[in-house]
Formats: structure tokens, C-alpha cells, sequence
């Protein structure tokens, strides 16, 4: 169970840094589009720089334009000087600057002009990021509650195997706390030695997904996608599980012993 939570609780944590990665990477950013404006590009591009607001304005290179058509419209068609090639421009915003005012100047020289905020085309991709940070975040409290469950059952079988000692036990004047302690102790070494064989092949895998080329969100995330305070949390999930098991088991036990004569 711990090699599950941890490997799900990583990818949650990765999904929640590149979501937040991402958004502000995209903050302020704009894409303006002029279509067949080779012969105004340059008049645009004083029109958005004279705009309030604007911190940064780069014309993307027409081969740069002319790659992509290529991936997706074949060869001949980036060759062709019969396809209008639109005339793409980065440009960059502070927060406070609005975007329809420098659409507005745009287009009083390139009237077809188009000015798209990265974040609403990245839109749909942090949706699903957070949707698939939640379902994580679900899944390791469902993973949680079933720890919790599996160690109450384990106690409980402890307990029934062992009723005659404890009889004889109390018979000699044990208490219910020196009782419930050994039960505690026994399932919390367990707990622990399970939790550090499920972290460390955890770890083993995270490691083999980390090191695999061509991941989609590491590239946009433009780094690796664990803090070292990430890091620090799924170090910490074996002892939270120890601790959680060595709780529930005193419960247990405790709960127990109450209707031991």
C-alpha cells in the first residue's frame, strides 16, 4: 500500500507543479495573428509596441512558421507560395494592461489582426491537470482509509490468536495499556518495515519514470517536476503510515480489552 501512495501522491504533486508551472509561465503572454500581413508586420509591430502595457514584442521567424506547417500540412505545402502564411508575433503583457486596447491599435493597421492569450489556449490542459491533481489527492486518502482498515483487521486477528495469553496475562495483573503497548509495538514495527520496502521501490520506479526521455510535462514544467519540499513530503508519508498505524492499533486494542473479563 505504501509503494501505491507514494507513486500516487508523487504524480499529484507533479501534476499540481506543472499546472502551476505552466499558468505562470502563460501569465501575460499573447499570441497576435496577421493573416497575409507581410506587408503591414512592420506597422503592427509599432502599433503593439506603442500600446500601454506591453513589455515585450518578437516576431516569430517565418521559417520557424513555416517548420510547423510542415508537421502538419506536409512538405509541400510549406514550400508553397500559394498558402498565406500569417504573420506571428509574441507579446507580452503586465497585468494591468488591457488586451483590447492593444487589439484595438492593432487592428487600426491590420484590420484582420487576432490577439489570443496564451491561457485561454492552454485552458483545457490546466483543467485537466488539476482534475488529474484531485483524482490523486482522492486516491491517496482512499489508499489512507484502506491502510487504516488493513491494520484494524491485522489487530484484530493479533488479538483473537493471542486471547488465552492475554487472559493469562491480566490473570497476573497486567494492565490494558502494558497490554495494548505490545500489540502497538508489534504492529508499528511492521507498519514501518513495510512502509521503507514500499518506499524504496517507490523510489525505484519514480526514479526509471524520472529518468525516461520525452516527458510532456517535464518539458512544459521546463525542469523536474518534484521541490526538494515535495521530496521532503513523500520521505515523510512512511513515518505518517507508521504513525497512523501505531494509533489505530492502540485503538483497537484498546477497544478490545474492554469486554475482556
Amino acid at each position: 500500500m505504501m509503494f501505491v501512495t507514494l507513486v500516487v501522491a508523487a504524480a499529484g504533486l507533479a501534476l499540481a507543479n506543472a499546472a502551476r508551472v505552466v499558468e505562470s509561465s502563460a501569465a501575460g503572454r499573447h499570441s497576435l495573428q496577421i493573416p497575409n500581413g507581410a506587408r503591414v508586420a512592420e506597422a503592427a509591430l509599432a502599433a503593439a509596441r506603442s500600446a500601454p502595457g506591453v513589455t515585450a514584442v518578437a516576431r516569430v521567424p517565418d521559417s520557424e512558421v513555416r517548420a510547423t506547417l510542415e508537421r502538419w500540412l506536409g512538405s509541400e505545402a510549406a514550400v508553397s507560395t500559394e498558402l498565406p502564411v500569417p504573420v506571428l508575433v509574441d507579446l507580452e503583457l503586465t497585468p494591468s494592461a488591457s488586451a483590447r486596447e492593444v487589439e484595438t491599435r492593432v487592428r487600426s493597421v491590420a484590420p484582420g489582426a487576432r490577439l489570443l492569450a496564451y491561457r485561454d489556449q492552454l485552458g483545457p490542459l490546466l483543467r485537466s491537470l488539476q482534475a488529474l491533481k484531485w483524482l490523486a489527492l482522492g486516491l491517496v486518502l482512499l489508499m489512507t482509509a484502506a491502510t487504516a482498515a488493513s491494520v484494524v483487521l491485522a489487530t484484530r486477528g493479533a488479538f483473537d490468536t493471542h486471547r488465552g495469553t492475554v487472559d493469562v496475562m491480566h490473570g497476573i495483573g497486567a494492565t490494558d495499556e502494558q497490554l495494548a503497548a505490545l500489540f502497538q509495538r508489534r504492529i508499528a514495527l511492521d507498519a514501518f518495515k513495510g512502509g521503507i520496502a514500499g518506499a524504496l521501490a517507490a523510489g525505484a520506479v519514480l526514479l526509471f519514470v524520472a529518468a525516461a526521455p520525452g516527458s510532456l510535462l517535464g518539458d512544459l514544467a521546463g525542469g523536474p517536476l518534484l521541490r526538494p519540499v515535495d521530496l521532503l513530503l513523500l520521505a515523510l508519508l512512511p513515518l505518517a503510515a507508521t504513525l497512523l498505524a501505531t494509533l489505530v492499533a492502540r485503538h483497537t486494542v484498546t477497544k478490545a480489552l474492554r469486554f475482556v473479563l
